[in-house]
């Protein structure tokens, strides 16, 4: 069978014309690379240079050999050095899942850029998940990272969760609401307000917070006419649908028709986590680093709010 090293070897000769002159510069001896290419002869069935006094010239088997793998020695190089990179973190693909309430704004966003500047030969495969399915998908290997609300109340022992810093959290009311213009709010103030968004049973993340957030005050937020559970929820309140209790990260994503109350209780704050597999890639491990250093560094920390 035809190896690399026949093919490197037969390459050099053909681009030296020389076999003394292709062995110094593969820093081998010639017998040793005379015995190669006469193996790779011997291989193909056929004469590839013509030996003369002066050095070699290539038959027309050879020449047509030559520009049949003239690219090989390239691309096998190429080769080994994407599947370092891939072993460094620096190149591939990076399946990448987050919830709605941890979107693609804010610290995410801050997170993406970082990422793409410090490795610029990855590509991201971004999708919107809940956290209770990321779990399931980190675990199985279909992702291979996901950034996930708290709390999520399935757990997989193939998936650690690492805590990202708190963010503060906000009340989104409608523009011309009783509340616009307040400096802050108590949690207890909503007692009477309808929600745009409503605990799902089977699920954690931001409404099972705001929820647990309220029960211990002494309420169960009331239901809007009209909810959701994603960010479309802050178009519902824009409408004058309800309020909503939403992270700082999802500041951004407030639309002209809203407006954006601080909350003043010490515990009105919201987790998320980075869910990895228990043996990462090193690209999602690189993410992970830096998607925890963004949120360190305070770009999750609770923009200026207020009324036009």
């Amino acid at each position: 069978m035809i190896s690399f090293r026949q093919i490197r070897y037969f390459l050099a000769v053909a681009e030296a014309g020389n076999f003394s002159l292709a062995a110094a510069g593969l820093f081998v001896a010639q017998p040793a690379l005379s015995r190669q290419i006469a193996a790779l002869e011997e291989e193909l069935g056929v004469t590839l240079f013509v030996r003369e006094a002066r050095g070699v010239r290539l038959t027309p088997g050879g020449e047509l050999f030559r520009a049949r793998v003239a690219g090989m020695d390239a691309e096998l190089a190429s080769a080994a050095d994407d599947t370092r990179a891939l072993a460094r973190g620096e190149a591939g693909v990076l399946r990448l899942l987050h919830s709605s309430s941890v979107p693609l704004a804010g610290p995410l966003l801050a997170a993406l850029g970082r990422f793409h500047r410090d490795v610029p030969a990855a590509r991201v495969d971004l999708d919107r998940v809940a956290s209770e399915t990321q779990v399931a998908e980190v675990a199985a290997g279909r992702a291979d990272v996901g950034v996930a609300r708290l709390p999520v109340l399935r757990r997989d022992p193939e998936v650690a969760f690492v805590p990202l810093p708190d963010e503060r959290l906000l009340v989104a009311v409608p523009a011309g609401h009783r509340f616009e213009g307040r400096p802050a709010l108590q949690l207890a103030d909503l007692a009477c307000e309808a929600f745009v968004s409503a605990v799902h049973r089977e699920r954690g993340g931001l409404a099972r917070r705001v929820t647990d957030l309220c029960l211990a005050r002494g309420f169960v937020p009331r239901m809007a006419p009209v909810i959701s559970r994603k960010t479309s929820m802050l178009t519902l309140v824009g409408a004058g649908f309800g309020v909503a209790v939403i992270p700082a990260g999802m500041a951004g994503l407030a639309g002209g028709g809203v407006r954006l109350v601080s909350l003043a209780d010490e515990d009105a704050t919201a987790a998320a986590a980075i869910l990895l597999p228990r043996q990462p890639s090193p690209l999602a491990a690189r993410f992970a680093e830096i998607c925890r250093a963004t949120w360190a560094a305070g770009e999750a920390r609770t923009p200026d709010v207020g009324n036009p």
